[in-house]
């Protein structure tokens, strides 16, 4: 039995991969900014499931929420960063205090979780750091350049800080989700007020006035938290994780893209150091 918390478990992918946690036995300290909304997870096993109030952008929730798990159950085995939400505009729409708040979320709110459970994860030369990310992060969809920015931070401090941690025995798992039915491109999705209607057929197309996708995901977000129970417990868990046939399908394309323009570049590229 391990201590696992998870952040941003009100609904989608965080509420699947919480009721899998608690379903294995596991220890799990379940956490939304409105705690109502994971009372339910705790009243099935209060024993072993502790519902706190977090939002990941307030260093004192961070610090209550870490200190909980340590007073409840010694100590946290397994965090999951997954706390987040969608945001929409074409570069140039944009508007700079929302992409702040994007990014304080994303990416400095998983920098805060890291930083709270990693001198107990250090002490006991053992954890492992789960950080959600997302296909998008591949891909960079046009309409989600902010959400695609947020979720590569995440990404090139995760690399860092796996080869960090390695020796220590912690574990950090990158996970690129694909489309899953959850309420990411619907309630969760937040976009620019502004509208320039140059980028009415790239960006424009994935306004959720335009958008079809909410609700016709073929990824099951219970599959998808069992995929991550099980990477999480291998005797090897994995750096980097795609979920969905979709995610995979999107990877290998950007993969093969990525590569043969490297290959019709490559006489440039090699020609730069110094010499004939």
């Amino acid at each position: 039995m391990s201590t696992w918390l998870i952040t941003g478990c009100s609904s989608g992918l965080g509420r699947a991969l919480a009721e899998a946690v608690i379903e294995a036995g596991h220890h799990a300290v379940v956490t939304a900014r409105d705690v109502a909304k994971v009372a339910d997870l705790a009243g099935g096993a209060p024993e072993r499931v502790l519902a706190a109030a977090l939002d990941v952008t307030d260093p004192a929730q961070v610090a209550s929420v870490v200190g909980q798990a340590h007073d409840r159950f010694g100590h946290v085995d397994v965090l999951v960063n997954n706390a987040g939400y969608g945001y929409r505009a074409a570069v140039e729409e944009g508007d700079d205090a929302e992409v702040r708040a994007l990014f304080e979320t994303h990416f400095f709110g998983t920098v805060a979780m890291i930083k709270a459970v990693l001198p107990g994860m250090r002490a006991r030369r053992s954890g492992a750091i789960v950080n959600i990310s997302s296909i998008g992060a591949t891909v960079t969809p046009v309409g989600s350049g902010y959400y695609a920015a947020a979720k590569a931070a995440i990404e090139g401090m995760s690399g860092a800080l796996r080869g960090e941690l390695a020796p220590l025995g912690i574990s950090v798992t990158i996970v690129e989700p694909g489309a899953f039915r959850t309420d990411f491109a619907g309630r969760s999705l937040v976009q620019s007020a502004t509208v320039i209607d140059d980028y009415a057929a790239t960006a424009g197309q994935r306004r959720k006035e335009n958008d079809t996708m909410h609700g016709n995901q073929a990824g099951d977000p219970a599959k998808a938290a069992t995929a991550i129970v099980a990477a999480v417990e291998s005797s090897d868990p994995p750096g980097f994780l795609l979920l969905g046939p979709d995610a995979l399908a999107f990877y290998r394309y950007v993969a093969d893209a990525r590569a043969t323009e490297i290959a019709k570049w490559e006489r440039l590229t090699s020609g730069t150091d110094f010499g004939p």
